[in-house]
């Protein structure tokens, strides 16, 4: 890898808004984050009320703001994307969010652990691929083995950037960092408080930072 992995931020909003700005703020001002994606908490909804205020101030940061799984929220409120979770038929769901979303948007799409479904997405447009591990999967240190490899697989013959997800710790961080991800995303949630929320969004870039030095 020539350049270190940026890092990518999964905001989960939930409890007072208020609470979400002071946190996401501080978040922002605590590492340098290339991205944003705005995510709603288990048993809620994003809705424009809650995305927008956070979606701005993001931006105004120079942070580019995807939102979870819905393109027409994302069009509302002028996001600057829209990421897609895994599904089983990407393709479909990328092409129905591109013709919800635009050309000029960014749409980034979860291939999972499907090498075909990458390579169809980022033929088809896709403005990055992501690799997660799905929630059901129980064994998951063989799944964090095999999203290293295709994310290495990935990084070394196309040129659409790559992103790891579903990054539990910071060694995980680490390993995806060195095996080639251009970007690595660290998940907030909305029960974190915004100085737990800090302190692991600093341990994380230097996981990812070390990676790219002992490289």
């Amino acid at each position: 890898m020539s350049n270190a992995p940026e890092l990518y931020l999964i905001f989960e909003t939930g409890g007072a808004q208020a609470d979400a700005a002071e946190r996401l703020t501080a978040l922002l001002s605590a590492q340098p984050v290339s991205s944003l994606l705005l995510r709603a908490a288990p048993g809620t909804a994003l809705d424009a009320a809650t995305v927008k205020p956070l979606a701005a101030l993001a931006q105004k940061r120079g942070v580019a703001v995807l939102i979870d799984g819905d393109a027409s929220l994302a069009r509302l409120i002028k996001a600057d994307g829209v990421h897609l979770p895994w599904s089983k038929d990407p393709l479909k769901v990328y092409r129905e969010a591109r013709e919800t979303i635009g050309a000029h948007a960014m749409i980034g799409a979860d291939a999972g652990r499907s090498r075909d479904d990458a390579m169809a997405l980022g033929e088809d447009g896709a403005d990055y691929i992501a690799f997660g591990i799905p929630a059901h999967v129980e064994d998951r240190a063989t799944a964090e083995a095999r999203q290293c490899d295709l994310i290495n697989w990935w990084s070394e013959i196309f040129e659409v950037p790559c992103v790891a997800f579903d990054v539990a710790t910071p060694e995980q961080a680490a390993a995806l960092a060195d095996a080639g991800a251009d970007f690595v995303t660290l998940a907030v949630t909305s029960d974190l408080t915004t100085r737990d929320a800090t302190a692991r969004a600093k341990i994380f870039a230097a996981a990812i930072a070390g990676a790219e030095a002992a490289a």
